[in-house]
């Protein structure tokens, strides 16, 4: 048994509030999830949306004909006749999804006809799609609300149509009403009643169930389900394309055709086209979903994979990572080194540590890329220092001179400047100048300052400001990090004062 996939991101998807897919951004995602991803169908766009729209659809077919996809491009159209039947042909395409109304309310209240009237209408559509030689999957809108209120209205439908040239009924939890109980329920009297035509399954998220919704569908009997990327769609959007996928593979032990190690891939480009940003903690394909950070956790992975499920970062073209906050422990601070290759004796480790948990107080995150900088600093501090900071405090006022009160430790004994800048650092470095003069002592010259972020690091996690020195017709560079720039320049001066203090014993 397989379970085909009907991924409608392009159209259901679409429906995302303020989400608008450009013509070139369609073609692409359709080749992806067509080639890459190898969705079994995908449902592009309803008729007559737009002229842009019809463009598109006509650029899409153009590509999936000669590549050999024009029957797993589906189209959404309407009981209007051959109106929609017209637009879908004449764009290139050969499979109409057929919208017809699956509650008796919805064919009532919103079409203003009898079943006996609906069904009529449907049949003429079935008929012209026949002659025009446009294949047809028939979608049961509010077919949930149809089996919760008005089965005999299900059917009535199923029993007129199931001998026509419908190739798909698919089943519409339109509103996201149903629960994984009734829809186990409704899915299992329809496949049973029903046992000869192919069921898709159509769920969507309000109450955050549309996943456990197809996991009962499927449990059902049904062998076909509808997806979108990162769960795009109206109000709460669809099922989610990449956890429909682990739940198949993993849960239930049944095949797809879907090459998961491009499911990752997929997510970010639709997340960049929509717009529409993947929350971190979103299963499979959010940023924190193979990342450790409790250093138990890490522990456990050394240990045997202990804290190891089946989701395999690799299976889906990621890795997993060990994030370092103020709960990852000397386990996985080990861990990131081991990965960059670092090797540190127990000293260096512990600072390390507790800069890490320091920075977890301050809630920022850092990540492997910004260990290299961080030891850097550490190991670059000493305790045998004979300059230190003991105070400073400094004023940024608009359109007035910053001011910056300064007090250090020299040979064991302190000193203390106030003066102006025309900035934070500026007036700091004038307030050393200010005693240095004083203590009749030579300053280096000030030759290049820049501040950047380490690279893969986190900008808002730390700051790395390298300044270029001249002493005595000789420069020198020093560097310093910190989550605040000017505190880091202010650590890369008082490096520079105890370098040059050393350089004039």
């Amino acid at each position: 048994m397989n379970i085909e996939i009907l991924d409608t991101t392009l159209r259901d998807g679409e429906q995302t509030c303020g989400v608008s897919f450009a013509s070139s951004e369609k073609l692409h995602i359709a080749r992806i999830l067509l080639v890459d991803l190898k969705v079994d169908r995908i449902e592009v766009a309803s008729a007559k949306v737009s002229d842009g729209e019809y463009e598109t659809v006509k650029k899409i077919a153009r590509w999936a004909v000669p590549n050999g996809y024009i029957d797993r491009i589906e189209v959404l159209g309407f009981v209007d006749g051959e109106i929609s039947l017209n637009w879908i042909k004449s764009a290139g395409c050969k499979v109409m999804n057929l919208l017809c109304k699956g509650s008796l309310k919805h064919c009532i209240e919103q079409l203003k006809k009898t079943p006996e009237q609906h069904l009529t209408d449907i049949k003429k559509v079935l008929n012209n799609a026949e002659k025009m030689d446009v294949m047809v999957n028939i979608y049961l809108e509010d077919w949930s609300n149809g089996m919760l209120s008005s089965q005999d209205y299900v059917f009535f439908l199923i029993d007129n149509l199931k001998n026509t040239n419908i190739r798909k009924f698919m089943l519409s939890d339109t509103l996201g009403i149903l629960n994984p109980v009734n829809t186990n329920v409704f899915c299992k009297k329809i496949h049973e009643k029903y046992p000869d035509i192919c069921l898709d399954f159509h769920a969507h998220n309000d109450y955050d169930l549309a996943v456990g919704n197809v996991l009962s569908a499927i449990n059902a009997g049904i062998t076909g389900i509808h997806t979108t990327v990162n769960g795009l769609g109206e109000r709460a959007g669809n099922a989610p394309l990449a956890s429909v996928v682990a739940i198949v593979h993993d849960q239930l032990k049944i095949k797809t055709n879907i090459s998961e190690k491009y499911l990752n891939q997929v997510s970010r480009i639709v997340e960049s086209y929509s717009g529409i940003r993947v929350p971190q903690n979103k299963p499979i394909i959010g940023d924190n979903v193979f990342t450790q950070c409790a250093g138990i956790h890490v522990d456990g992975d050394s240990k045997n994979n202990l804290y190891c499920n089946d989701l395999l970062p690799e299976r889906f073209g990621r890795s997993r990572e060990y994030a370092l906050g103020k709960t990852s422990g000397i386990s996985n601070i080990r861990k990131n080194l081991e990965v960059a290759g670092i090797e540190l004796d127990e000293w260096s480790m512990k600072k390390l540590t507790e800069r890490i948990v320091e920075l977890g107080d301050k809630k920022e995150i850092v990540t492997q890329d910004d260990l290299p900088y961080i030891i850097s600093d550490i190991l670059h501090s000493s305790n045998t220092d004979k300059i230190r900071i003991i105070n400073y405090s400094l004023s940024l006022t608009y359109d007035l001179l910053t001011i910056a009160a300064v007090k250090i430790e020299i040979n064991e004994r302190e000193y203390e400047q106030t003066s102006f800048g025309d900035g934070q650092y500026h007036a700091f470095y004038q307030a050393i100048r200010k005693i240095y003069a004083k203590l009749n002592k030579s300053l280096p010259i000030l030759k290049d300052y820049n501040v950047s972020i380490p690279p893969g690091g986190r900008t808002d996690a730390l700051v790395q400001t390298i300044i270029v020195w001249n002493f005595k017709g000789k420069d020198f560079k020093i560097c310093a990090i910190d989550v605040d720039q000017t505190k880091a320049a202010i650590k890369a001066t008082i490096r520079m004062l105890n370098k040059i203090e050393c350089m004039m014993i």
